[in-house]
């Protein structure tokens, strides 16, 4: 019953935390409470990327003069999406895990003393360290109804087994954009319902309607600066009056932390949580608050288990080791996979200034040759965000079709500093969409 490191939570975070310390030789115990694999595996980021993407595929070859496309088979894109969550099965996981000397437990663990983790009626101990990897979960709005009515959430809408006749989606953040689109080019009439005066605020300002042009071209009705404000069995009642009827009801409002009050455990860059006598209590991902991004929460899990280790063996993590989660303030990228793609890393021009940085912002169509190739009338646009003191950059967005691989780049110039002039000779490959890193330049003025 006595482990160095017990992990609570086996999603990605987890799992990475508990295989690192376990290949350093702690003995070390996962505890999951559902499906080894987590949120990610089985109802978010794989799951929904498989509904978009043949839709994403078919819309691409549409876009090039000569290929005959042909249409989406419903059926098959949700038989290949089941695929990708080994139809919700995670003995696959498991396998792999304790392949990798972790102790798998099931159940739901909580911390009842210090190293002390409960799981039902039995009581671990930790030598090391206890990580809290537990996520989030989906915050539901104050809506008439809503305790009493069956809605979708982000789980339904990646696990369902059949297309609705219609939705409304209510929330326009990721997951409602990227619902909206994968649901209504599988069939279905979707409804978005944005709070706002566009969807993804916390973007360059620039992101949100060319989205919102992407979802209308596929048929989503956009309803934006729209209040709901109660709920009922396939029907959404808006302040306005009116009611929106789906045969079911997304709320995409947002996550919350997996913790009792929903309020997220504060790190330090090695992840032990502030306020807890001993350094043995940590955490990582989602529930940190700090970035709810499983790339990133796998980050953190690589910075706590190889700050577990180096503690273990009397050395302290240093900065920039990886041991420290440094980039979380810095450079975080994340991906929209809309039609056309949000791709982003860093800060917003008005983050930069807020923080009082002395910034030029670089604004341009993507149109170069490597774009109109990719595909005909292409549309899209950039932003660079440069600090004029350091001249380095420390923004970037992107949005257009297939723009996701551009992004790597970009982090890696923010993250290693890399200043204008020496990235003027970084030369992109022609003719591809990367040439446009060269025009950004010349338009900054080298």
């Amino acid at each position: 019953m006595d482990f160095d490191v017990i992990v609570i939570g086996g999603g990605p975070v987890g799992e990475n935390v508990a295989w690192r310390t376990a290949a350093g030789g702690l003995s070390t115990a996962m505890i999951e409470k559902e499906l080894v694999g987590g949120e990610c595996s089985y109802w978010a980021c794989m799951p929904s990327k498989a509904l978009l993407r043949p839709g994403h595929a078919l819309a691409a070859a549409q876009r090039v003069q000569g290929v005959n496309a042909g249409s989406l088979d419903p059926k098959e894109v949700l038989a290949r999406r089941t695929g990708f969550t080994s139809n919700w099965d995670d003995s696959g996981q498991v396998k792999w895990a304790e392949s990798e000397n972790i102790h798998v437990i099931r159940g739901d663990g909580e911390v009842t003393g210090e190293r002390e983790v409960t799981v039902g009626n039995e009581v671990y101990r930790a030598r090391q360290a206890v990580v809290v990897c537990t996520g989030s979960v989906p915050k539901m709005p104050p809506l008439d109804g809503i305790a009493d009515t069956p809605v979708w959430t982000s789980r339904e809408a990646t696990s369902a087994r059949e297309v609705p006749d219609s939705l409304v989606v209510l929330g326009g953040g990721v997951v409602g954009v990227e619902m909206a689109q994968a649901w209504a080019r599988l069939g279905s009439k979707v409804t978005l319902v944005v709070s706002g005066d566009r969807p993804l605020p916390r973007l360059e300002e620039f992101v949100g309607p060319l989205v919102v042009e992407g979802l209308r071209a596929d048929g989503v009705e956009v309803l934006l600066g729209a209040r709901a404000s109660a709920v009922a069995p396939g029907a959404l009642t808006l302040q306005d009056g009116r009611v929106l009827k789906g045969s079911e009801i997304l709320v995409a409002t947002g996550r919350v932390p997996a913790t009792k009050d929903g309020k997220p455990l504060t790190i330090d860059d090695s992840g032990l949580v502030s306020g807890v006598d001993g350094r043995w209590l940590y955490a990582a991902g989602d529930v940190t608050g700090r970035a709810l991004l499983t790339h990133q929460g796998k980050y953190q899990a690589r910075a706590v288990g190889t700050a577990i280790l180096e503690r273990s063996r009397g050395f302290e993590p240093k900065q920039w080791s990886a041991g420290q989660a440094w980039a979380d303030h810095v450079a975080v990228p994340q991906v929209v996979f809309t039609d056309p793609e949000v791709a982003f890393v860093g800060h917003t021009a008005e983050e930069a200034r807020k923080a009082g940085r002395d910034v030029k912002v670089v604004d341009l169509d993507i149109a170069v040759a490597g774009s109109s190739l990719h595909a005909d009338g292409y549309k899209g646009r950039t932003r660079m965000v440069v600090d004029e003191r350091t001249r380095t950059l420390v923004g970037v967005t992107f949005v257009g079709q297939d723009v996701a691989e551009l992004l790597h780049s970009a982090t890696v110039a923010i993250v290693g500093e890399v200043t204008v002039d020496r990235l003027w000779h970084a030369v992109p490959s022609y003719p591809t969409i990367s040439e446009v890193w060269l025009r950004m330049l010349e338009a900054y003025g080298l």
